[in-house]
């Protein structure tokens, strides 16, 4: 550690800005009371020093913890792309971020939240699916007045925010790109059954599907829960189902990575006798041949604006502003090398 790391203190920050130790204290804790002028002056000192606030310190002088809780179910690469999301957020803001594993199906989910609470005194909670939706946790958080902000809910609470994406509508795209490749016969992987996401992808595939006169052969729409293991079976009912499909789609990319692994072990040329694409746009979409045509999520965004909502909503305040804010962000189409026209058989 530097000898400027060492000797920096709130008071020669507040000397170096011409301000009060007060006002530096009101711009560390990200007050709103503090004008535009002082506050860039005030962060300038503090760079220039390189001042780091003492995290206990802070929480002992205000009655805060300076915390924010992510709560999640399983780790996978959206966990981790949206945790570098939220943890720039925090940062940038003086707040650190306390990632907490919780398994959506325990019977004592209830009682781990609030041991949470108690240990780690969370200035508030972002919850991603399917803990979004889990109401044990919704009100367990609630009846200790801790802000919650929702990940993309099932059904979102009418006194918390959440954050979500128009899923629907990227599938609609993709859907349509595979219909105007010539796709007709076209099969469906379905997510999780507790997520928003595998409902609002579905009916954006059925949407276009209908919108075409094209009919889906219930036995062409499979779960495969969004997993790759899942997903090898999910793939394998599909291309044994005649007359086999000439194309998958997988409603997030480890499944259609799995769908791609079972049409080659069944000697299909991809993608002229099979073309599949995916969402989310997760690495293993550019680490297989042909690479994944999918939708890629602005993951990282989304958690932004999760935390910022937290660090936005003060200690202590009733309530949220009205109406509920309720983001929505865009998704965008990513074209690659998994879609063709569909062949006759080689």
């Amino acid at each position: 550690m530097g000898p400027g790391r060492e000797s920096a203190t709130i008071e020669r920050v507040a000397d170096r800005a011409g301000v009060s130790s007060k006002t530096v204290s009101r711009v560390i804790n990200n007050e709103r009371s503090v004008r535009a002028e002082t506050r860039t002056r005030v962060l300038e000192a503090i760079k220039q020093l390189d001042y780091q606030p003492n995290l206990n310190a802070r929480g002992l002088a205000g009655d805060r913890s300076f915390l924010v809780g992510l709560f999640y179910d399983k780790p996978g690469d959206y966990l981790s792309e949206f945790q570098t999301g939220a943890v720039q957020r925090c940062r940038e803001a003086g707040l650190h971020l306390m990632v907490e594993p919780l398994e959506v199906a325990s019977a004592d989910i209830a009682r781990d939240v609030s041991a949470l609470i108690r240990q780690l005194r969370l200035e508030g909670v972002i919850l991603v699916p399917p803990l979004s939706d889990h109401a044990l946790v919704r009100d367990t958080l609630a009846a200790a007045a801790i802000p919650a902000v929702h990940i993309a809910p099932l059904h979102a609470p009418a006194d918390s925010p959440s954050v979500d994406t128009d899923d629907r509508a990227a599938a609609r795209k993709l859907t349509a790109q595979l219909i105007g490749h010539g796709h007709r016969r076209i099969a469906f992987m379905l997510g999780r059954p507790d997520h928003r996401a595998t409902e609002q992808r579905y009916r954006g595939f059925a949407d276009v599907m209908h919108a075409h006169g094209l009919a889906i052969d219930p036995r062409l729409v499979q779960t495969g829960n969004f997993e790759f293991t899942d997903g090898l079976e999910c793939a394998r009912r599909l291309l044994e189902t005649p007359p086999r499909p000439t194309a998958i789609f997988a409603s997030n990319d480890d499944m259609a990575a799995a769908a791609v692994s079972v049409g080659r072990q069944m000697g299909l040329a991809l993608p002229q006798q099979l073309s599949i694409v995916g969402f989310d746009d997760a690495p293993v979409a550019t680490m297989i041949w042909p690479q994944l045509s999918t939708v890629r999520q602005p993951v990282r965004a989304i958690a932004r604006i999760a935390a910022d909502l937290i660090i936005q909503h003060r200690p202590h305040q009733h309530g949220w502003p009205r109406p509920v804010p309720r983001p929505r962000l865009d998704l965008e189409l990513v074209l690659r090398g998994s879609i063709a026209p569909p062949a006759a058989a080689l």
